[in-house]
């Protein structure tokens, strides 16, 4: 079972990597990070995690930022030295929440807890994992699209694809290598099932990816226009109706 850390108390995080080892040779500590800002950037990089446990006050934030820049798939067992964050930490992927310091009876139950909904599978997360974390945050996002590749069907994972785009009564998908894949869906039902932190439709014919997001502009009559990658020659105005829910899921 391959665990990060998330903790800026380096004793704290010390002692927690000793009583996780103690519990047995599958636990394995595969890195410690100290801040929000590094475990976004450790998470955008590395799949192969099996197990989160995360203080919550960080020197640079609460850890539930890392939630509002990223996507995490992750289940997370909370660690905190206050239980006023108990509700918010179980809105999100958290499966238990231990209090500092925290109690080897407890962080066991907790690791329990864990293995009962844990089972190994090709990409390391059990169906039940999946579902649990997915229920947590209240809604269940497409990972994959269905798509038509002449008479064959094939998908396109949600997080390569840079933008979605409208051509009449057809629907396509470009991923972030620039292939175009005509989607069974239309724009609309695309948008109900996308993760709304990574995907904004910005006008009638457009939804993109925050990270296909390459440049804003001001624009005539309060409106914003997006340059993109890869770059489109369909309309990236964001309609006037939508640029303070864009600004507001820009900023998120």
């Amino acid at each position: 079972m391959r665990v990060l850390i998330i903790e800026d108390e380096t004793p704290a995080a010390n002692r927690l990597t000793k009583m996780l080892e103690s519990i047995g040779d599958e636990m394995e500590v595969v890195k410690h990070l100290d801040s929000v800002e590094s475990g976004v950037r450790y998470l955008k990089a590395s799949e192969n995690i099996d197990l989160i446990f995360m203080d919550i006050q960080l020197g640079d934030g609460l850890s539930f930022d890392i939630f509002q820049q990223i996507e995490v798939k992750v289940p997370v067992i909370f660690t905190t030295a206050f239980d006023q964050y108990t509700l918010k930490a179980f809105k999100v992927n958290s499966i238990d929440y231990l209090l500092k310091p925290v109690d080897e009876n407890e962080l066991l139950k907790a690791v329990d807890k864990y293995r009962q909904l844990y089972s190994n599978t090709e990409n390391g997360f059990s169906d039940k994992i999946l579902k649990l974390v997915q229920s947590m945050n209240g809604n269940i996002y497409k990972e994959r699209l269905l798509i038509k590749k002449g008479q064959q069907l094939s998908y396109l994972r949600t997080a390569h694809m840079a933008y979605s785009y409208a051509d009449g009564k057809l629907c396509f998908a470009v991923d972030f290598d620039g292939n175009k894949h005509l989607l069974e869906l239309n724009l609309t039902q695309l948008e109900d099932q996308l993760q709304p932190l990574k995907f904004y439709r910005i006008n009638r014919q457009l939804l993109v990816n925050i990270d296909a997001v390459s440049k804003v502009h001001t624009w005539l009559g309060g409106r914003l226009k997006l340059e993109l990658r890869p770059s489109t020659t369909t309309d990236t105005i964001v309609s006037r109706e939508r640029v303070n829910g864009f600004k507001d899921w820009l900023g998120q």
